[in-house]
């Protein structure tokens, strides 16, 4: 059986209801039965992340109508020791593609026929092209500052785009209001737990494809759509006994948006109000994660370090990972500075692997 449960009170609720939250303000996770993992279990026939759904909450084959081929990225050194997952290489040149089809599925499982989600480019992209192969009527809640090319690619698979005034966290906001207003479903990659089976698979395949999982793994963390989905997939290789040990997670923030970091030298269990500063790290400049109790609460559990991307080192992050071939927007290229900035301040032994999430046409604005 497959259930909604509150991270706060624990409150049960079926995956069929169109609340996006709970009574008492906290957000959902996904309840049901996973097997262990098994490379038996995958199935080869599919090429795509439905290659997994024996580990996702799926039945029937409604999948096959929504993927668009997405997952299944290579991974390719950069050096010696920093490994680079292209995770561009999508249908809508984002990792969010991986969260959109699983949440995509799971409307047309429950018969949505229009939905509404916020974002600050890509996981609208995503979002606004899988509802286009399906019919879906969709729009769009983004902030002022996104890239108009992440906007243009919205409006070309046939979404309303909404262009909010304000920053991210102000866009937020007035969407989830529209929501209210408008009874339609909100299908938002942070709310919805249906979007981190998805980015779960983001492990999976690090693990299928080098046949081991390296002992240092770099997670750009804003809303922390990708962060949760590698935690939920990285214990589930720990509880099918595949890893002895949790790898040294390192969580990537902006130095000008930084709320995990600020949380975290303060031992605080929930963020600090902060102010967000204008950052070329546009995808994880999330001053107000909805979900900052539970990240928090991971960050503390697996005693992960947060290191703080530094604003000049973005653009020549770039340049550099232009110059091995792969292109990328400037949140991206922020990871490698990151993982440059803590190389210089820790001890790293073994092996390390960062995403390239973002094309670079995205975001030359």
């Amino acid at each position: 059986m497959v259930e909604f449960e509150c991270t706060w009170c624990g409150k049960k609720y079926p995956t069929d209801t169109l609340e996006y939250k709970c009574d008492c303000g906290g957000l959902f996770r996904l309840n049901y039965d996973i097997p262990d993992f098994s490379k038996n279990l995958i199935d080869t026939n599919e090429w795509n992340i439905f290659r997994y759904r024996a580990f996702m909450p799926f039945e029937g084959s409604s999948y096959k109508s929504v993927t668009l081929g997405e997952g299944l990225s290579p991974i390719i050194a950069y050096d010696e020791n920093l490994l680079m997952k292209m995770d561009y290489m999508m249908p809508t040149l984002s990792f969010k593609d991986r969260g959109a089809a699983a949440l995509l599925t799971h409307c047309i499982d429950i018969g949505v026929k229009s939905i509404v989600q916020d974002s600050s480019g890509n996981a609208g992209n995503s979002v606004a092209a899988y509802a286009a192969k399906l019919g879906i009527e969709c729009e769009i809640f983004v902030p002022e500052n996104t890239s108009p090319k992440k906007i243009s690619m919205i409006e070309a698979h046939g979404a309303k785009c909404h262009v909010i005034n304000g920053n991210r966290d102000y866009c937020a906001d007035e969407c989830r209001k529209y929501v209210k207003e408008s009874g339609k479903y909100y299908a938002n990659h942070v709310y919805n737990p249906y979007f981190y089976e998805g980015t779960k698979t983001y492990i999976y395949e690090i693990y299928e494809e080098l046949a081991y999982i390296p002992e240092n793994i770099f997670l750009p963390l804003g809303n922390g759509t990708l962060f949760i989905g590698s935690i939920l997939a990285l214990e589930h290789l720990l509880s099918s006994n595949l890893i002895d040990k949790m790898p040294n997670i390192i969580a990537i923030q902006s130095e000008k948006c930084a709320p995990f970091a600020k949380a975290k030298s303060k031992n605080l269990k929930r963020i600090p109000e902060i102010s967000p500063e204008s950052t070329l790290a546009e995808g994880i400049a999330i001053g107000k994660p909805m979900r900052d109790k539970e990240i928090l609460e991971y960050i503390y559990k697996y005693d992960i370090d947060i290191v703080e991307i530094p604003e000049e080192e973005i653009l020549p992050a770039r340049k550099k990972l232009a110059l091995k071939g792969a292109y990328v927007e400037y949140t991206t290229a922020g990871n490698l500075a990151a993982y440059e900035k803590y190389k210089k301040e820790n001890d790293i032994r073994g092996k390390s692997i960062i995403t390239l999430c973002g094309a670079g046409l995205k975001s030359d604005h």
